[in-house]
């Protein structure tokens, strides 16, 4: 038998025209863009659907009964159903929309610190995290006098897991680790911590950003209590980003941010909030930017 070897062609030139940044000369020479660990570009089918809500569509969401907010509201949750497709969420109301990653933790490491995290309590991050998922616990732990652990890596760039399972401990009340460093590129063995975590009853914040643009995702067979992520790190505008949280976590967590869209009742002796998302999502979002 004789074998018979194929090879597909990947035809970068087509790729490139999808971008119209990359039409552009830079000293002479077309431009090469490598930066997209810390924002990719767009392709022109964003660009495109951006344009046409600001041409066509734009109107205020979730409270306007006219034709325009109607219509935004519509596809504003259109945009919330594939993102729980994407990452296989059980819930799409369980999608908190949110300006990027370093938002989206700050609202987990805000809203589950006030509701959780007290005096002696402790807090795990990783050596190898974004400035975006230690400072947030750091002002966490400060407010409320817990203590920061940190979880420490070899000379290869990888968590040591050994030393992880030994800082558990019946006082740690969260763990915030990213799935793929940025820095390093090493994909960390999330599932297998969060699964330890949780012997613990000790729940477990991924920081995605860096993931989920490069491989599939599955929060639900990960078992994330809270995943987190950016949209201008796979192809959409900046201003786009997603928390992910169980219910079980979200439904007793005190709001981020507080305003308009986010409240049932108010009255000037008391405030009663929205069910989710908009309990999370107060004020005027980036409409365009999640389309």
């Amino acid at each position: 038998m004789t074998a018979v070897k194929t090879m597909s062609t990947w035809d970068i030139e087509k790729v490139r025209k999808d971008f119209p940044v990359l039409s552009q000369t830079v000293n002479g020479k077309p431009l090469v863009y490598l930066d997209n660990a810390a924002s990719s570009q767009v392709p022109q089918a964003v660009i495109d659907r951006t344009s046409k809500y600001l041409a066509e569509e734009h109107s205020n969401i979730h409270r306007g009964v006219h034709y325009l907010s109607q219509h935004a509201t519509t596809a504003y949750e259109a945009a919330r159903e594939k993102v729980k497709r994407f990452i296989n969420a059980p819930d799409v109301n369980c999608c908190i929309f949110v300006r990027g990653t370093t938002e989206g933790i700050n609202l987990v490491a805000h809203s589950y610190g006030h509701g959780f995290i007290n005096e002696g309590d402790e807090i795990l991050v990783s050596q190898m995290e974004h400035h975006s998922n230690i400072i947030p616990w750091q002002v966490v732990a400060e407010e409320r006098k817990a203590v920061l652990r940190v979880i420490p890596m070899n000379e290869k760039g990888e968590l040591i897991i050994e030393e992880f399972d030994k800082l558990l401990n019946e006082r740690t009340k969260i763990v915030a680790v990213g799935h793929v460093s940025n820095a390093l590129g090493t994909v960390n063995p999330v599932k297998e911590m969060i699964a330890t975590a949780h012997k613990f009853g000790v729940p477990v914040c991924v920081d995605a950003a860096q993931s989920v643009p490069h491989f599939p995702v599955d929060v639900q067979d990960i078992d994330a209590d809270f995943f987190v992520f950016s949209g201008h790190k796979m192809f959409g505008p900046t201003g786009s980003g997603v928390v992910y949280g169980k219910r079980e976590w979200l439904d007793k967590m005190p709001p981020y941010q507080t305003g308009g869209s986010q409240i049932r009742t108010v009255s000037f002796e008391k405030t009663t909030y929205a069910p989710l998302p908009a309990k999370f999502e107060a004020g005027t979002p980036a409409i365009a930017a999640r389309r």
